[in-house]
């Protein structure tokens, strides 16, 4: 018995010596991580981009009927063919464009604030992908379209500065609040972000929720990595409150997920309940789908690709093209308590 007794005392110290060691070693992985985040941000500061915002909003706004054949000379890729310039003519004394033009050019008498954040953007696109090239960018005023907000491609980046009035403006009355919510300028530069994570990220055939997870999971990692500068709940266009909501109830959410046995499932209704644009997530639990954001899938999906590149040696754009069970599989995912 008393060498029983000495045993357990003797475990107990080392409980108590091992404790901190742990939080030591952790702390210096903390530090080493900062140190080398910090490294690469000074190189990124470095490279140099240079572009402007072509404000063809007011160029349109601004110009008379004798000037169109000049604008569509400049802007030829903002007037579809198979409209004639009787069409554009009639646009530029019609009032709903007008007003449109006038809201927009009141909001936006400058975009030095965008300007920054895009550029910044541009730097950690080209760091981290010697690809990139830097587009052409040019701001309209066009209808309010809330499902394409941003329209990029390989040349050019189109901005509707009327998708961004504040999610108050007058504009986006009938729009659901869920929606008007995230037409803000801050948000511009992520949805900006967004697109092109979704053109450098591999996205396998969708066979199960789980590949949903880790596919949005993989983009929100983009976004930390290449806009840094947003908070994590503008990343996922959250407000703070639904962000903190989410990492509060992290374990709780991942337990349903796993006691449901949904992960694996090829139920084609489960993105309309965890991942896309919805005013709350549906877990069919009242109390919980009154609290909820929606598109809480996501979040969980990007707490288990970063823990995936925590405890792995593998470079971000290398990550982006793994297979969602190669992340999920070597992330030994535990959710925060």
């Amino acid at each position: 018995m008393p060498n029983k007794n000495k045993a357990n005392t003797l475990g107990i110290k080392m409980k108590h010596l091992l404790k901190p060691i742990y939080f030591i070693i952790i702390s210096f992985l903390s530090i080493l991580s900062c140190e080398k985040e910090d490294k690469t941000e000074a190189e990124i500061s470095k490279i140099n981009i240079e572009f402007t915002i072509e404000r063809f909003d007011k160029a349109f706004a601004q110009a008379t009927p004798e000037e169109l054949p000049k604008l569509k000379k400049a802007y030829p890729f903002m007037f579809a063919k198979k409209y004639g310039d009787s069409f554009w003519l009639q646009q530029m004394k019609d009032t709903l464009q007008l007003e449109l033009q006038s809201e927009t050019i009141k909001k936006y008498k400058n975009l030095n604030t965008e300007k920054t954040e895009i550029e910044s953007l541009f730097k950690h696109l080209k760091y981290y992908f010697l690809e990139f090239s830097t587009p052409r960018i040019v701001s309209v005023a066009s209808d309010v379209d809330y499902r394409n907000k941003v329209i990029v491609t390989d040349t050019i980046v189109i901005l509707p500065l009327t998708n961004y009035l504040g999610g108050d403006h007058y504009f986006y009355q009938g729009i659901q609040e869920y929606i008007a919510k995230d037409l803000k300028p801050e948000f511009m530069v992520v949805d900006i972000a967004n697109k092109y994570a979704k053109h450098f990220t591999f996205q396998q055939r969708r066979k199960t929720f789980l590949d949903d997870l880790i596919y949005e999971g993989k983009l929100l990692y983009f976004k930390d990595k290449v806009i840094p500068f947003k908070t994590n709940a503008q990343k996922l266009n959250y407000t703070e409150d639904q962000y903190n909501w989410s990492k509060a109830n992290e374990e709780y959410i991942w337990r349903y997920f796993v006691d449901k046995e949904i992960l694996y499932s090829t139920d084609t209704k489960l993105p309309n309940r965890f991942i896309n644009p919805a005013p709350f997530s549906k877990f069919y639990l009242e109390q919980i789908d009154s609290e909820s954001p929606g598109e809480i899938g996501k979040y969980i999906g990007w707490q288990i690709v970063r823990q995936y590149m925590d405890k792995n040696t593998i470079s971000f754009k290398q990550m982006l093209t793994k297979s969602a069970e190669e992340i999920f599989d070597n992330a030994n995912y535990k959710p925060r308590r």
